[in-house]
């Protein structure tokens, strides 16, 4: 069985920048570690924005400037940056919470494949992690879909937590819940 791994957007903004958290900051060691544990192809997306962030509809309900193009909260955070080094790994920029690219680019690997297993771990929980997870299932309801728990955090504990429910129930596993 092919497994692909998708890592999402851990930039520097969501761990220890602009709209970091504790919990972001927890999870890196960990993330890390599984990114140099293994062995496939690793999709990786980074939330990309313009200098006119504030004037976009996702600016003007999150006044936060973060991962503008380019910046140091923009990269990767070094940590996963070096997990990366010498793995197979493709980068998206997506420039909204889910990504349609994510689903073209592992719709071709897919076609492929005879059986393939995709595991999700990144920042954020409850909006990014959750969006391009529901958006893998919805057009790829026969595929198993993991989402690694101890590798996401949430911009907040609790709405980390429900957003881990809400995949639960469209039949998208949770692992270490």
């Amino acid at each position: 069985m092919d497994k692909i791994l998708i890592v999402v957007d851990m930039q520097n903004d969501f761990v220890d920048g602009a709209l970091g958290t504790k919990e972001a900051a927890e999870m890196v060691d960990r993330a890390a570690e599984v990114i140099a544990q293994f062995d496939g192809k690793i999709l990786v997306t980074m939330d990309t924005h313009e200098q006119n962030y504030l004037e976009t509809a996702e600016g003007k309900k999150l006044p936060v400037p973060h991962c503008i193009h380019r910046t140091k909260g923009w990269q990767l955070h070094d940590k996963i940056h070096q997990a990366l080094e010498e793995k197979d790994y493709e980068i998206i920029q997506k420039g909204t919470f889910g990504s349609v690219e994510l689903v073209s680019v592992l719709g071709k690997m897919l076609e492929e494949k005879k059986e393939s297993e995709v595991k999700l771990i990144g920042l954020c929980t409850d909006i990014c992690v959750v969006s391009n997870a529901l958006l893998l299932k919805a057009h790829f309801p026969d595929l198993n879909i993991y989402v690694d728990a101890d590798c996401c955090a949430g911009v907040t504990p609790a709405t980390h937590l429900a957003a881990l429910e809400t995949m639960k129930m469209c039949q998208i596993d949770v692992l270490n819940a």
